[in-house]
């Protein structure tokens, strides 16, 4: 299958429930994990020289688009993962991540896409949102972090906002890596088992757990109201992490494919600098 069949797969549509996706599925991909795992290595090839000719076309002052991966995900669905894996396989010139945290003072005085808007990637770069803008709508719904008429507000200021960031040229792609209770669940006590990952756990996730279905329910309303022809959002199913990281993998694809950067034609005589290289 390739990157735009699987960019078809994901892809949610009209109708779309969160609740009828098997987070243990690998829609699209009839592989194992050594499959995956090799056709992840495999794809890198092709996903570092998309990404190394839309960045030397910035170099040179002719890029037009970028592109910008949103990952949104419960605590502990591979986000990390993702972002050493996949976009970690690719010049880091080139890319500008984001992990967006609990807003400063500052951010707090300005809306809520004040602090967004200014990290959205220039021309020739690919830009990860580690967490995004989407926070504002998902905890700041379930949490009560804003008034309902607030939170009504934002989904139509998000299309907006993205409507124009795309319109400028940004391939925006919105990924919601799925995973079940019960392998989060899972996830989180290793992290407790082992020394080496007591620095990824948070006790606060305990406490996120317990509010599941409110989550599913908010990224439900997340997905009828901001899923748009020009950020349309996809799922991807998470619980085996090959699976997300490979799916991933071939939406970028399909996105550097679609904008298709080419090497930049030189602006010297290529010829002449070879006899003044030679002769030096």
């Amino acid at each position: 299958m390739n990157a735009h069949a699987w960019a078809e797969v994901l892809q949610i549509d009209d109708g779309f429930r969160l609740d009828d996706v098997d987070p243990d599925s690998t829609p699209g991909y009839r592989g194992r994990k050594a499959d995956g795992v090799h056709d992840l290595k495999k794809g890198i090839e092709e996903l570092s020289v998309l990404q190394e000719r839309l960045f030397a076309e910035s170099r040179v002052g002719v890029a037009k688009d970028a592109v910008l991966l949103v990952l949104q995900a419960m605590d502990s669905a591979g986000k990390g993962g993702i972002v050493r894996h996949v976009v970690g396989g690719v010049d880091p010139q080139g890319v500008a991540l984001t992990a967006f945290k609990a807003p400063t003072q500052e951010e707090l005085e300005h809306d809520f896409l004040w602090r967004v808007a200014k990290r959205l990637p220039e021309p020739g770069f690919i830009g990860v949102f580690d967490r995004s803008h989407y926070e504002d709508v998902l905890i700041g719904r379930v949490r009560e972090l804003a008034p309902a008429a607030e939170i009504e507000r934002r989904y139509g200021a998000i299309n907006d906002f993205e409507a124009d960031a795309a319109a400028s040229g940004i391939r925006i792609l919105k990924v919601m890596l799925h995973i079940s209770p019960e392998e989060q669940k899972s996830r989180l006590m290793e992290r407790l088992e082992r020394p080496d990952k007591h620095w990824k756990y948070n006790p606060g996730d305990v406490d996120e757990r317990l509010l599941w279905d409110d989550y599913m329910a908010a990224y439900q309303t997340v997905f009828d109201r901001t899923s748009t022809p020009a950020a349309p959002w996809h799922v991807v199913p998470a619980n085996h992490k090959w699976y997300a990281r490979l799916a991933v993998q071939e939406l970028l694809l399909a996105a550097l494919q679609g904008i298709d950067p080419q090497w930049p034609t030189a602006d010297f005589d290529v010829d002449a600098e070879k006899k003044r290289l030679a002769a030096s």
